[in-house]
């Protein structure tokens, strides 16, 4: 995987000059789309994996490779939870607060993190003596794996059915430097690793782990059980049709409302004709 320039400690390096093949690799997502700016958010995910955060250079990267403003690239960077402009952990850590996981124990979650980490929402913890990698914690909203409440992310992968407990061990095994696998999905990498394939470039683990588990799939069985099935879809001929029929009911309709529109409108430029004239003489 190709980085940017690091020092002697392993940590990327204090300038924040882009790469050459960091440009290189936004120019071709660039590239991907037949509307070039489609390639803003990978390319700003591309940006976190080699810098660590979205960085003034790589705004300024992504606006002339795509050929629009600044203020375009940073309006887009600003609009998303998902995009940084503070480091954050190696291992950033989301406790889903919405409501079905507050209910089932995310607040308690999100609060023992708080305290054991010492720190607030979106922060990096303290790294300590002995810790081989840095955490940071962030409450996020709705992950969309509510049969899994309460739900953790770390690095956008799920850790389901957590418990405070369990979370805490999570954090401390990450700090550790030991693996740790997600409950449905590969082994968590790094995030900057993680941004790196957000942007479009695989690290050959996509089928690592199961892609849905039991209570995902609950509905399915019951489903078979009862041979249930879904109705069978209408014929394309007779869908398209029912489409052309209605842009026809619809075109018909504006002409109608824009004729009974300009009756109107002429009605109210047309001098009454039972008002009484005025005589020549008077």
């Amino acid at each position: 995987m190709t980085t940017e320039p690091t020092t002697d400690s392993g940590t990327a390096a204090t300038t924040r000059q882009l790469s050459a093949t960091t440009l290189a690799e936004l120019r071709e997502i660039a590239g991907r789309y037949p509307e070039k700016r489609s390639g803003l958010l990978p390319m700003l995910h591309l940006v976190q994996a080699a810098q660590g955060k979205i960085t003034p250079e790589g705004i300024e990267a992504c606006a002339e490779i795509l050929e629009i403003s600044p203020a375009e690239v940073n309006g887009v960077a600003t609009f998303y939870t998902m995009y940084k402009r503070h480091e954050v952990g190696d291992y950033h850590v989301g406790v889903c607060t919405n409501t079905l996981c507050a209910v089932m124990g995310g607040d308690a979650i999100l609060n023992r993190l708080k305290d054991h980490l010492g720190v607030g929402n979106d922060e990096v913890a303290p790294q300590r003596q002995g810790d081989q990698r840095s955490v940071s914690l962030e409450h996020v909203e709705c992950n969309a794996a509510c049969d899994y409440a309460p739900v953790v992310m770390v690095n956008w992968e799920f850790m389901d059915n957590q418990t405070p407990e369990s979370a805490v061990q999570m954090v401390e095994a990450l700090r550790a430097g030991h693996p740790v696998r997600s409950t449905r999905g590969p082994r968590i990498c790094t995030w900057r690793e993680a941004e790196r394939v957000l942007a479009g470039f695989p690290d050959g683990r996509v089928d690592e782990g199961p892609a849905a588990g039991h209570a995902s799939l609950v509905g399915l069985h019951i489903a078979r059980q009862n041979d249930w099935t879904a109705p069978e879809p209408e014929a394309p001929a007779a869908i398209g049709q029912d489409v052309a029929d209605d842009k026809e009911g619809a075109v018909a309709d504006a002409d109608t409302a824009r004729a009974e529109s300009e009756t109107v409108e002429e009605s109210a430029d047309t001098p009454d004709a039972t008002e009484p004239k005025e005589s020549p003489g008077d």
